[in-house]
């Protein structure tokens, strides 16, 4: 790696965009810090030529050590984050139990702005950086039974857009990346979270559950859904968010997420309800 690579510490590099980002950018000569929750997976990141080391930002005492260990690899030159690592609970919004929303908002939103705020300090004095979250379609247009999902990512919305308002470095750069339906493993390693938290069989969902939810969550034939683009979509925006030197404030990754944004402000609240209710 060459002395003068700009770095970028990557979240949730496991699998999906964050794994896919990760090669990419390594091979546009970037010094990638690709980390991952589960020991195993770092090593079998490290083993794949990456530069792995474990984060796991439900942890504060790991996003406190992983902050650390993320500028001595960088000399404190770390010059963005990519704030990629989060989960999913499928479930009716009154079927979540209070240490349901407490567990997701851990690693979905308290986490990720921890570490943010806990690097931006070197930023700062380094006189550049990105920070870009990526938060989802999800965070600006709400789905059915994706209300655990739906309000972390909308608590990411709020946050970043007041962190870019504070923002006094015109060097430092405030960015929300909004895929919509990315082909990732999200909705299989939904299932255990599922498992966990809901009980489908004495909801007042049950009915739906067993007709919409179940079945898609745990789907064999790997049918892609309407729109659904490669992790490829997502990582190109997120090549122009931290090579550009006119960064955009919002990256929309397909089809539907443009479509959501443009129709946010236009349609009537109970038109808008009516076509969410069918998704």
């Amino acid at each position: 790696m060459a002395e003068d690579a700009k770095s970028i510490l990557i979240t949730g590099c496991s699998s999906g965009i964050g794994h896919h980002a990760a090669h990419a950018l390594q091979k546009r000569g970037w010094h990638v810090l690709a980390t991952a929750r589960k020991p195993e997976d770092v090593a079998r990141l490290n083993a794949e030529g990456l530069t792995s080391f474990q984060l796991d930002l439900a942890d504060d005492t790991s996003v406190a050590n992983g902050s650390i260990e993320a500028l001595e690899r960088t000399n404190g030159k770390l010059f963005a984050l990519f704030n990629n690592g989060a989960f999913a609970i499928p479930g009716a919004a009154e079927d979540l139990p209070r240490d349901a929303l407490r567990s997701i908002f851990e690693t979905n939103f308290f986490g990720q702005f921890d570490l943010a705020n806990r690097l931006l300090p070197a930023m700062r004095a380094n006189g550049r950086g990105r920070i870009i979250n990526n938060s989802s379609i999800l965070g600006f247009s709400a789905l059915r039974f994706r209300g655990a999902y739906n309000s972390t990512k909308f608590a990411m919305e709020g946050f970043t857009d007041t962190m870019r308002l504070e923002n006094r470095a015109p060097n430092i750069k405030i960015i929300l990346m909004e895929p919509g339906p990315i082909r990732t493993m999200i909705r299989q390693k939904s299932q255990i979270h599922f498992e966990r938290w809901i009980d489908p069989e004495n909801s007042a969902f049950s009915g739906l559950y067993r007709k919409h939810l179940i079945p898609r969550l745990y789907a064999q034939d790997g049918k892609p859904d309407r729109f659904e683009l490669t992790c490829e979509a997502t990582t190109n925006k997120l090549i122009h968010a931290i090579e550009s030197p006119r960064p955009k404030i919002r990256y929309l990754v397909t089809t539907p997420t443009y479509i959501a944004w443009f129709m946010r402000g236009l349609l009537p609240i109970r038109l808008s309800d009516a076509i969410q209710r069918r998704l």
